[in-house]
């Protein structure tokens, strides 16, 4: 049982994304501990049927790309619930792009995985820093968003961005008299969700669940983290430490960008990883 003050029985929270995968287990978590649950979502019949699974849950079919869809959102929940305590920005898609192909493809995933999460934030945030009561605010980010693989620049973008907008979210409430809400940037690893399952028919075993994800997460904010960094079933975290510490090289040794994937330093990232 949570003893985090925004986490208790009777609040509220409101969870983009939560058709299924992460967004869906974190609602039935939060719902599980007592927490009024609105979950929110583009695709409302799979939207619906995620409800059925929640007890008492508000079901808003959401576009968050458009600042007024999710402004509706607020207004709706606020109808029936009331103040919001906890607000997910998980909402994204993984839509493939080149660095100078599918434009189309790079403006509808900056449209709903950053613009998202940013009209998120303006819809919400500042009722609940008004309401003065405990918040939370959960972005969820990307390993991809710090170090920045090739094969699909517009996600690494996205999820970059919400990285720096989440970081400047926790200075400003944090830098707000009497504001008691504080930001966390999730962090996911392999996790097995209806976007890999188009992909892949079986969770591989190198993979979490959503629901393990789900539970690091609301312990990492019981520890009051900020970056929660999820593991997987084959990457540690000091695997991941190793990994973002080669690509802040990159800028401090001045070498070539994502250098990880430059074969001139394959042998010397190779050799890196395996030392203490």
């Amino acid at each position: 049982m949570t003893t985090h003050p925004a986490l208790q029985s009777g609040n509220v929270a409101v969870i983009t994304g939560a058709a299924d995968g992460i967004g869906l287990a974190v609602a039935k978590k939060l719902s599980s501990l007592g927490l009024k649950v609105c979950v929110a979502d583009i695709d409302g019949d799979k939207l619906a049927t995620a409800a059925e699974s929640l007890n008492g849950a508000l079901a808003v079919t959401t576009d968050v790309s458009k600042i007024e869809a999710v402004q509706r959102l607020k207004e709706q929940v606020a109808s029936t619930f009331g103040p919001v305590n906890v607000l997910m920005n998980n909402a994204g898609i993984g839509r493939g792009t080149g660095s100078w192909t599918d434009y189309d493809g790079w403006q509808t995933t900056l449209k709903v995985n950053l613009w998202g999460v940013i009209n998120g934030i303006h819809a919400f945030v500042p009722d609940m820093v008004a309401h003065g009561a405990p918040g939370l605010v959960i972005n969820t980010g990307s390993k991809q968003g710090i170090t920045c693989p090739p094969g699909n620049p517009a996600y690494n973008v996205s999820k970059a961005a919400i990285r720096a907008a989440t970081e400047a979210l926790a200075h400003s409430l944090r830098t707000t008299d009497g504001c008691l809400v504080s930001a966390h940037l999730l962090v996911p690893g392999f996790t097995y969700t209806g976007m890999m399952r188009q992909f892949l028919p079986e969770k591989p075993d190198s993979a979490w669940t959503p629901e393990q994800v789900a539970a690091f997460m609301l312990e990492s904010v019981e520890r009051g983290d900020f970056y929660i960094l999820c593991p997987d079933n084959d990457v540690t975290r000091e695997i991941d430490n190793k990994r973002m510490e080669w690509s802040v090289g990159d800028l401090i040794h001045n070498r070539p960008a994502l250098s990880r994937w430059h074969p001139d330093y394959e042998a010397e990232f190779a050799d890196f990883m395996k030392k203490p």
